[in-house]
């Protein structure tokens, strides 16, 4: 047994020991990593990575496959929020947990890996619409739990937005390929080019006894801007899309991109990457951008010129008329009345996008607000009994893995649904802070570096940008991680305690206290640099708090 069981605490009048806090004594228990709690996918990154730096990259990669089945796609596209909540960030930079999945799902493809299957067959028929990424999750988690399901998709390759929305330089297309075949390989019924548009004729037709609807925002949302018949104007959605099915636009030798959202980066890369002189115009400035800062940085490297501060008034044949903005006090862009007309052959409008609910009308009960958002309960149902939703169809920031996540969520709580029962989310314990940490030992490790095409090339193809990690480099990079909140056995405890009192009890099997010997000097969490120890005050036999 890993921790000291405290439901029956010991009779501290046993105890000889001395020391000034000898009414407290000594608990291990796992606190939350910040890297697990920060990840909108849930994964249990910390074990992996454990289990990587081990070099028992299988045994990872299906502890990863756990809770997100396409690790080669979220190593390349997913925004890590988990490195941003990293505890090294404040000592040499966090670990890149982006570039060791990414290692362990390419890892994956050439060892011909596949995900053990957990459940058995339930007999149970569920039909989800979207195979975006979160169509594609709850999919896999499903099948997973043994229940049949079947993907509906108006589009002719699944991946939804992964494929129409993010560029084959940041996500090659074979890699998606091979991630969404996997889930087929699982007994997952991909269906495409097959528009619902009567959710409840389908639900019934099929005799489907659940229904998961994940539609992406592929709607590109309209602007009020005066422009003339002869101008070129498309929304960034439209024209990303016909790049991924090789129907490439034309558009002209100059582009301007209105936005400052991720998606406006992807247009403003790939028109650069199609020939054409490219700038981006947006009304605010560079820190008050949507976009990640490194999408604007790495777009700027590949010759995309920024236009701050500006906002496009009107759209002529070959220009455009744009208006100098001025941030007040709250930070919300005003005008300024200076006007200025820029060359632009063709206009791309990144504005956000909005879904298209049409196939729910059938359900009334259900409430689509005006950009086809959804809401949902705690289980992720919707108003209508046995429709869930989730990813672009419910309020959420829109990523891949927020998206995907959801589709575990859905999974889970449709499980439960179906076996008439209810899935309970695990508590979410105390997450540990870099002041927490007690670091001793040596912390000189630098963050490996993915290899990158040279700016200069990369804006002249769609080859991948970033390069993935060897082995050496995952298995060096997933041993950066400090195991925050979690003891990893480094015999601090046991060392410093002058008592005696900590027992290891073998690998594997980590420590217990003596609590006859214990003085409660602290020793033992003093040392502990992963904060899994804690001081609990004992009177008589109750636990009276942890400090």
């Amino acid at each position: 047994m890993k921790y000291k069981d405290m439901t029956n605490p010991p009779d501290l009048s046993l105890s000889t020991g001395t020391g000034p806090l000898q009414r407290r004594i000594p608990l291990f228990e796992d606190y939350l990593p910040p890297c697990n709690h920060a990840c909108p996918a849930g994964e249990n990154i910390q074990s992996w990575l454990d289990l990587a730096q081990a070099e028992r990259y299988e045994d990872a990669w299906n502890r990863l496959l756990e809770d997100n089945p396409m690790p080669a796609v979220h190593g390349r596209v997913c925004y890590h929020p988990c490195e941003t909540s990293c505890n090294r960030v404040n000592v040499d930079g966090a670990v890149s947990i982006h570039a060791v999945e990414r290692f362990l799902g390419d890892l994956a493809f050439e060892k011909g890996w596949t995900p053990r299957i957990i459940g058995e067959k339930s007999n149970k028929r569920v039909l989800i619409v979207g195979a975006g990424p979160s169509g594609l999750s709850a999919a896999y988690h499903l099948a997973r739990l043994g229940h049949e399901v079947e993907i509906r998709d108006a589009g002719p390759i699944a991946g939804g937005m992964m494929h129409f929305g993010i560029p084959s330089y940041r996500l090659p297309r074979d890699i998606l390929a091979a991630e969404v075949k996997r889930i087929e390989d699982m007994g997952v019924k991909i269906t495409l080019n097959q528009k619902v548009e009567n959710l409840k004729a389908d639900k019934e037709a099929g005799n489907f006894d659940a229904v998961f609807v994940a539609v992406g925002a592929h709607i590109g949302r309209s602007v009020e801007i005066p422009l003339s018949s002869e101008s070129d104007a498309q929304d960034a959605v439209t024209f990303l899309r016909s790049v991924g099915l090789e129907t490439i636009p034309k558009l002209g030798k100059r582009v301007a991109v209105y936005g400052g959202g991720n998606t406006a980066m992807d247009a403003a890369r790939t028109a650069k990457r199609l020939g054409a002189e490219t700038m981006v115009i947006y009304r605010r400035d560079r820190k008050s951008m949507p976009a990640h800062d490194f999408e604007a940085a790495e777009a700027m490297e590949e010759g995309v010129e920024f236009h701050w501060l500006q906002t496009i008034v009107g759209i002529e044949d070959k220009s455009v008329k744009i208006e100098a903005m001025k941030l007040d006090e709250k930070g919300r862009p005003q005008p300024t009345g200076e006007i200025e007309i820029l060359e632009a052959d063709t206009v791309i409008l990144a504005l956000g996008q909005n879904i298209d609910s049409e196939l729910l009308v059938t359900f009334p009960e259900i409430e689509v607000q005006s950009d086809g958002v959804v809401a949902v309960n705690e289980q992720m149902m919707t108003a209508a009994e046995g429709v869930f939703a989730g990813g672009d169809m419910v309020p959420s920031a829109r990523t891949v893995t927020i998206a995907t996540g959801h589709g575990k969520k859905a999974a889970r709580n449709i499980d439960a649904y179906l076996r008439g029962t209810q899935y309970k989310q695990p508590v979410k314990g105390h997450v540990v802070e870099h002041e927490e940490l007690n670091l001793w030992y040596n912390t000189d490790a630098d963050q490996s570096e993915q290899p990158a095409m040279p700016a200069e090339e990369r804006n002249k193809t769609f080859e991948e940008v970033l390069g993935g990690l060897t082995q050496e480099e995952a298995t060096y990079e997933a041993s950066r991680c400090y195991s925050c909140g979690n003891c990893f056995e480094c015999d601090g405890c046991y060392g410093a305690c002058p008592e005696g009192a900590i027992i290891k009890l073998g690998k594997g099997k980590f420590y217990e206290v003596d609590e006859s010997l214990c003085t409660g000097c602290t020793a033992c969490t003093l040392q502990c640099p992963t904060a899994a120890i804690h001081m609990i005050e004992m009177i008589g036999h109750a636990v009276k708090g942890a400090a």
